[in-house]
């Protein structure tokens, strides 16, 4: 009987061993996962997706691109708001709702990357025809992009909004 019980005391310190050594290995490549650095090339691939997603007027691929945490600050004329990433699809929806003619393009440059975090100027034209009007858009913003599953998605807009009514 003890000689039974050393050995199962033993088998079961190998497994013990080996779960530990398999969660050492896991976390390790967890970490190198979450240490991956941004891209000029993944911040380009952002905003071509971002145009895609906003000019098929698809709120699921919109949501792909704004971070969980995303806060999204907007200003025109003098009044200003911060929208998370719910209020902001919400707006985008309900707008789309009541336009039609609707086309988005985007413009992004002065590219800083630290990191896992790249922060650049993004211009956002945006046009669509409401009650029988063309109304412009355009949009200025510094953003920060940070990743996720080897993605660039939103984290931070602070943006200035200008519309223009034909």
């Amino acid at each position: 009987m003890k000689r039974l019980w050393g050995k199962g005391l033993f088998a079961l310190l190998i497994k013990a061993t080996s779960a530990t050594a398999l969660f050492a290995v896991a976390s390790t490549v967890s970490i190198s996962a979450q240490a991956a650095t941004m891209t000029e090339g993944l911040v380009q691939n952002y905003a071509s997706a971002m145009k895609s997603a906003a000019n098929s007027q698809n709120t699921n691929q919109v949501a792909r691109l704004v971070s969980d945490d995303a806060l999204i600050s907007l200003s025109r004329k003098g009044k200003s708001t911060s929208l998370d990433k719910d209020a902001y699809l919400r707006l985008l929806q309900n707008s789309w709702n009541q336009t039609s003619n609707y086309r988005y393009d985007i413009n992004v440059d002065n590219i800083v990357i630290t990191g896992s975090q790249a922060k650049a100027n993004v211009t956002t034209n945006e046009s669509w025809v409401q009650d029988g009007r063309n109304v412009s858009f355009v949009t200025t913003s510094r953003v920060t992009l940070t990743l996720s599953t080897g993605n660039a998605i939103l984290l931070r807009a602070v943006s200035q909004v200008t519309i223009a009514s034909n």
